[in-house]
């Protein structure tokens, strides 16, 4: 249906978090997606941590600035006590919660007890790249997930452990983000690498050899194009508010498992897409709102979703959505957004409604 917006969107202002969810009759690979994409289409996430006890009777090992509950035994929340220092870690810890802090420095012998340390939480903290010692975080090498988000970062932590799946730098002054950083970890499904300071050159090889990444954010940074050298593995690619202004020609053919690309907030213009470089089976949503296109790009008949608004798009050719239409040939399109461009819904030739048999939103100004 057509539907008339009282004003331009905003854009995307956020990133769908990925969850877990366990059933033993599915491969794991299609419970993460299944996740990942219940998310996605309700646009966007923010951290869950494992929630604090409100009243906590603590196991006798705890240290006294913080509190292990005795109904979960394997964490220790050290969360929001003004910390200045990491605690020593005593043996049994599995999950420790750091977050919302005010830590400068991890000392060498902090996590001696807990080499086999499963979840490490620093969020919100004031650790600088020059503050990490050697012996700490290399030290965890059965490390599952590493949040490391609004501290003072330039480079990622070295030596993290190869049983990583989640990795968390949001927010803080990362410029460089060497090639072996994420070097042999085969586990690692997702990395969040948004509102930095990298470009396009400090993620060079970044990301080669990663068989199992899923979910990609290099949003609010100084890219001047996508990343090289995605693996095929890759289902969600997020690089909103860059400086991208063109798309290089097969990119998404090397990524042939692609299913949402999110590149709003950008400098693209219609010399910057090559034809057809976005006409591919595996793509359901592709954001290409907030930039500087004067027409619709060509897309797939399979994709679902299709945000265009905030361009400077002033016809509707609908060969870019239908090659051509028939009783079995036509666009997937559930959601398409053209406010805040040069076209209104008069503009839409008439054979539209036959390509466009499926959208339930096509939105005008």
């Amino acid at each position: 249906m057509l539907r008339r917006r009282p004003e331009a969107a905003t854009g995307t202002e956020s990133k769908a978090y990925f969850g877990l969810c366990c059933a033993a009759m599915f491969p794991l690979r299609f419970l993460l997606f299944g996740s990942l994409a219940s998310l996605c289409i309700c646009q966007y996430y923010d951290y869950d941590y494992e929630p604090a006890p409100q009243s906590v009777v603590s196991a006798p090992h705890c240290v006294q600035e913080c509190d292990c509950p005795i109904n979960f035994p394997t964490a220790m929340y050290c969360h929001g006590r003004n910390l200045k220092f990491v605690p020593i870690v005593p043996t049994g810890i599995k999950y420790l919660y750091l977050q919302d802090n005010q830590i400068e420095e991890i000392k060498a012998g902090v996590f001696d007890n807990v080499t086999d340390l499963r979840w490490l939480v620093l969020d919100n903290n004031e650790i600088t790249s020059d503050k990490i010692q050697s012996g700490t975080i290399d030290k965890l090498g059965s490390l599952e997930k590493l949040y490391f988000s609004h501290n003072k970062l330039t480079k990622p932590p070295g030596l993290l452990s190869k049983s990583l799946d989640e990795l968390k730098l949001i927010g803080n002054q990362l410029t460089s983000f060497p090639s072996g950083t994420l070097s042999g970890m085969e586990n690692l499904t997702t990395v969040y690498l948004s509102k930095n300071k990298l470009t396009s050159e400090s993620l060079t090889g970044a990301f080669k050899g990663l068989k199992s990444l899923m979910l990609l954010d290099v949003s609010e940074n100084k890219l001047k194009k996508l990343p090289a050298g995605m693996p095929s593995s890759l289902l969600m690619l997020y690089a909103d508010n860059n400086d991208i202004d063109s798309i290089p020609g097969g990119y998404l053919a090397k990524t042939p498992e692609l299913q949402y690309l999110r590149v709003s907030h950008n400098k693209l213009v219609d010399s910057g897409i090559p034809a057809g470089v976005f006409n591919v089976t595996s793509l359901l949503e592709l954001d290409l709102s907030f930039n500087k296109l004067q027409s619709i790009p060509e897309v797939n008949e399979a994709l679902e979703h299709l945000y265009l608004q905030v361009n400077q798009i002033n016809k509707f050719d609908l060969a870019s959505i239908c090659k051509f239409t028939s009783p079995v040939n036509y666009s997937r399109l559930k959601t398409l957004r053209l406010d805040g461009n040069n076209i209104t819904h008069s503009n839409m030739p008439a054979d539209s409604a036959n390509c466009l048999r499926q959208a339930s939103e096509v939105i005008f100004d």
